[in-house]
């Protein structure tokens, strides 16, 4: 894996919001190998944040022996996306596995599930894995942009043209998922790949923040503090809260400060002088 140390500033912030008595989400990241989860847990009491736990720590866990085992060229021609993104989907279906038995064998842990974003960084790219509700979302040139989309009823429903995306902002239906981590032994992942510019930013989010807040406002804020990433969050966080702060939030911000593309070995460099 490469060393992303001093390419790119990673921010993390959660809260457990105004009206829940504990937090269910969490969030991880290590800097040097590029690679950044977080997850919204559900469940009864004390459920949800052991499932958010376990898919963070078995992704960040899980994620290196993945890309290590990986063939890069036969992956790209039978699936179409890279390595990198293929290790996402692995992982994250192990962190399922894990929560879905832990559930079933603690009776005090049954139906806890979890949503889920993550995001690996490297040679100049972004591979996003998702499951459920949680969103990461790309600020570029002051254009912010969701890259993921929610798997809820409600956009389903808007992909069917039961709803406009107007009238799915006042549903009362908004937080229904239609997939999580945990709940059944296998799980479906989305997989996206983004190229990263020198200056962007990308937002992982609970549901939490973007329930409470317009995207018009997340933007207007990452405009306004874009080069300061520890007070974006804090202003998320708080303007979130200041809206009535429903549910648990969590952001984690990424800022590419230099490119990053990866060292090619020795044949590699061989092969593309004599192409």
């Amino acid at each position: 894996m490469m060393d992303l140390t001093g390419k790119l500033e990673i921010v993390g912030r959660t809260d457990k919001g105004m009206v829940r008595s504990h937090n269910e989400d969490s969030y991880g990241s290590e800097i040097g190998s590029g690679i950044t989860v977080l997850a919204d847990g559900m469940g009864g009491y004390k459920a949800g944040e052991v499932a958010s736990a376990l898919a963070v720590n078995t992704i960040i866990g899980d994620i290196a022996s993945r890309l290590f085992e990986l063939d890069h060229k036969t992956l790209r021609e039978n699936t179409g996306f890279r390595a990198e993104s293929i290790a996402c989907r692995l992982t994250v279906e192990k962190a399922n596995e894990v929560i879905y038995q832990t559930s079933q064998n603690q009776p005090q842990y049954s139906g806890m599930g979890t949503t889920l974003v993550m995001a690996l960084f490297y040679d100049n790219r972004i591979s996003i894995a998702h499951v459920g509700d949680s969103r990461l979302y790309r600020f570029r040139e002051n254009s912010l942009e969701q890259i993921t989309v929610d798997h809820t009823l409600l956009q389903e429903l808007v992909e069917r043209g039961f709803y406009t995306p107007e009238e799915a902002k006042a549903s009362l239906n908004k937080n229904l998922v239609t997939r999580a981590l945990g709940i059944e032994p296998f799980v479906k992942v989305d997989l996206r790949e983004d190229i990263v510019l020198p200056e962007d930013i990308y937002l992982l989010c609970s549901d939490g923040l973007n329930d409470m807040l317009e995207d018009s406002a997340i933007s207007l804020t990452l405009q306004k503090f874009s080069d300061n990433l520890e007070e974006v969050a804090k202003q998320l966080i708080d303007q979130a809260n200041a809206n009535g702060g429903k549910d648990n939030v969590s952001v984690i911000l990424i800022k590419s400060l230099k490119t990053f593309p990866a060292k090619k070995r020795w044949y590699q460099r061989l092969f593309s002088r004599s192409n």
